[in-house]
Formats: C-alpha cells, sequence, structure tokens
C-alpha cells in the first residue's frame, strides 16, 4: 500500500478543476505556495499534510473540491478488494461517531461493479471501524477502479467549493464562482485593475474580481467535510483562518444588465460577500456602457448563448454591440468573452487570441476569448 495520508509522512492531495483549466488552477497553487503542484487530468496534485487540506480549501479559487489521497492498491476480485481496504488505517482518519459513504466509479477494471465494490469497502470501513454507514449525510470516501488500480480518497470539502456562502440568488444561466475565479486568472487578472461585466447576471465575476483585490479567502463563509474528521485541530483551524487578513482595494469593480432584477441580485449578493463598498451595479444596456474612471483593466462577461438563452441568430446583435462598444470606448483595455459559439465570438469583431479548448459549463461546453490590450 503507497501514498497513504495516515501519518506524519507527506501523502498526495487532489485539486478538482474543469477539464481544459486544469493549468490555471496548477499556477493558482504554484503562487499560493503548495508545494509541486501538477498538472494531471481532471484536475491538479500535490504533496502535502491535512494542514494544506485545509489550506487549500480555504485558500483555492478555481477548485472545485480537494482530496485526500487514503490509499492505492492493486485488486482484480471483491475478496481481495475487501481484505486490502481493511488494512486502510481508518481511524487515522476518520471517527467512529461519524457516519460515511462510499462512491465508487470503475474504469478498464476487472471490477466493473460499482455498487459491489462501494459494499466491499463500505463493510471494510465499517467492521474495522465501527462507524456508521449513512448514504445522505456521511462524510464521502471515493473508490475508483481503473485499469485494475484501486485508489480511495476522502472527500475533504462537502459541500462544492464553488458554493462559497453567499451567492442566495442567481440568475438563469449562472456561472459558478469557481469557473469564474478560473477565467479571470486566464485573463490575466490578479486584482490590481479595474473590472467591468456589461452583463453581469447574478454578480458572480465582478464579485470574485472584487473578492480577489480585497484578499478576502473563498472558503471563510463556509464550513468544510475536512472539520469532522478524526484529523481535525479546531484550535490550529482557527489561527489558519485568521492567519490572512483582507485589505481595501485601490479600485472599484462594477457590473450592469440591462434587466433591474439582475441588478438587484447583484447587489444583495455583494452585500453578502462583503464586498458592496467597492462594488457598483447599474441597470443600462451593452451599448450605454463606458469606461471607469482610472486606468484600463479588464472587459470580461459571460452573455447568453443560443444553447441555453435564446436563439443565436437572434443574439449575433448583441455580439455586435459589444464588440463596438469595446473598440470605440475600450481602449487600453483587455477583453474576454465566454460563449459556446465561434461565430457569436466572431461577431464582436473583436481580434482574439487563439483560443483555449472548450471547457464543460452545466452541460454545454464554452470557450473563454481573450484579447490583447485593445488598441
Amino acid at each position: 500500500m503507497n501514498g497513504s495520508a495516515n501519518g506524519a509522512e507527506p501523502f498526495e492531495i487532489f485539486l478538482a478543476a474543469p477539464p481544459g483549466l486544469e493549468a490555471v488552477l496548477c499556477e493558482e497553487a504554484r503562487l499560493k505556495g503548495f508545494r509541486r503542484p501538477a498538472v494531471v487530468p481532471g484536475g491538479v496534485t500535490l504533496m502535502g499534510g491535512w494542514s494544506d487540506v485545509w489550506r487549500a480549501n480555504l485558500w483555492l479559487r478555481g477548485t472545485g473540491r480537494v482530496l485526500a489521497r487514503l490509499a492505492s492498491f492493486r485488486a482484480v476480485h471483491l475478496a481481495q478488494l475487501e481484505a486490502r481496504a481493511r488494512e486502510v488505517p481508518w481511524a487515522a482518519a476518520l471517527r467512529p461517531d461519524i457516519p460515511f459513504r462510499v462512491e465508487a466509479s470503475c474504469s478498464g477494471s476487472r471490477l466493473y461493479h460499482s455498487g459491489a465494490v462501494a459494499e466491499r469497502v463500505a463493510r471494510a470501513i465499517g467492521e474495522t471501524l465501527g462507524a456508521p454507514s449513512d448514504p445522505e449525510n456521511g462524510l464521502t470516501v471515493m473508490v475508483r477502479m481503473e485499469r485494475d488500480l484501486c485508489t480511495i480518497s476522502l472527500d475533504t470539502s462537502g459541500e462544492a467549493l464553488h458554493r462559497r456562502g453567499y451567492k442566495a440568488e442567481v440568475n438563469r444561466a449562472p456561472m459558478r464562482e469557481t469557473m469564474a475565479a478560473l477565467f479571470l486568472r486566464r485573463c490575466g487578472f490578479g486584482g490590481e485593475e479595474p473590472v467591468l461585466d456589461p452583463m453581469c447576471g447574478s454578480g458572480t465575476l465582478v464579485i470574485e474580481a472584487a473578492e480577489i483585490a480585497a484578499r478576502l479567502n473563498p472558503g471563510r463563509a463556509r464550513a468544510f467535510a475536512f472539520e469532522r474528521l478524526a484529523t481535525f485541530d479546531p484550535d490550529a483551524w482557527n489561527a489558519l483562518r485568521h492567519e490572512r487578513g483582507r485589505r481595501e482595494p485601490g479600485g472599484r469593480f462594477h457590473g450592469s444588465d440591462r434587466d433591474a432584477g439582475a441588478v438587484a441580485m447583484s447587489r444583495a449578493n455583494a452585500e453578502r460577500a462583503g464586498v458592496s463598498a467597492f462594488t457598483v451595479f447599474r441597470q443600462c444596456g451593452v451599448s450605454e456602457i463606458v469606461p471607469p474612471e482610472g486606468t484600463p483593466g479588464l472587459l470580461i462577461t459571460n452573455p447568453p448563448y443560443g444553447a441555453r438563452l435564446g436563439d443565436k441568430r437572434a443574439l449575433a446583435p448583441l455580439y455586435r454591440a459589444f464588440g463596438h462598444v469595446a473598440r470605440e470606448r475600450f481602449a487600453g483595455w483587455r477583453v474576454g468573452i465566454v460563449t459556446t459559439e465561434p461565430e457569436l465570438a466572431r461577431a464582436t469583431g473583436l481580434d482574439f487570441l487563439p483560443a483555449d479548448p472548450p471547457v464543460p459549463h452545466g452541460g454545454l461546453r464554452v470557450t473563454l476569448y481573450r484579447t490583447e490590450p485593445l488598441a
């Protein structure tokens, strides 16, 4: 057995990311001081201890979930799987008084029935640790069988990390906060310049930008699954949560939308997030936007796209209007636009950099189109 997260030695930590944005998350992890982050399909791996697990959940804006690798071993039949699972020192990570649940996936393995795999691992945990199984409220133990290799991980996050704890209201096509943070980073935003989203919806891009500028930890207002693990130290956790202080941003972060309900929703979400003092939302159409005073920054938006909110042909004038306003009024600004449709991006008339691969988003595949500073 290798890769154990049950002793003092560093173990593997997996940071989940939308496929296509792994490298952006890897850069965020590197800049925030995590050791040797590496891109893998679907996320980023790094080596660390339980304090690194806490930090990853608290600090990283781009990951959707943090997994602690407990063990890895080969298994080709159910009896062997259960015997090896009983060797995992569960008591070093799980508590006997806290329920658990097992989720399993199988790919290219002789053990191909995920339900049977989950059942055997759950029995091994229950009989060696004495903890109850609860499919609804238990801590999640994740078992992956891939080419006869069994990898066992603990979900240390609980509720998905895009749920920051402030967005009580959303519009019809919300972007997850984690994806918004990664797109902002991909556009080169680091918190030192203004941001304007002229189709702001529920305010996600603007609020994420404001939080980055204020150095607010994305996990500051929520609880995590790791708080119910045997490895949890409340005093150390409280010290970590108060380790990094906020700062007052030098500028403001702007959003607008033609829909009054979206503007009210954005303001309410910004208030709950604690960034209303340096966010500005107003009701106006795309053709009415103007740059805020000060230095150029980032004009970024997630506009409607035909596959979700309307006919693509009907949306082309909106994209043309956005491109026209950007070229005419936003000299020196960079532009980022997220859409499913290359033809809608081309309708803007903007000179985009080579596009990254599409990213899964809500059953669709979206692409971030970026420009250099506009002339």
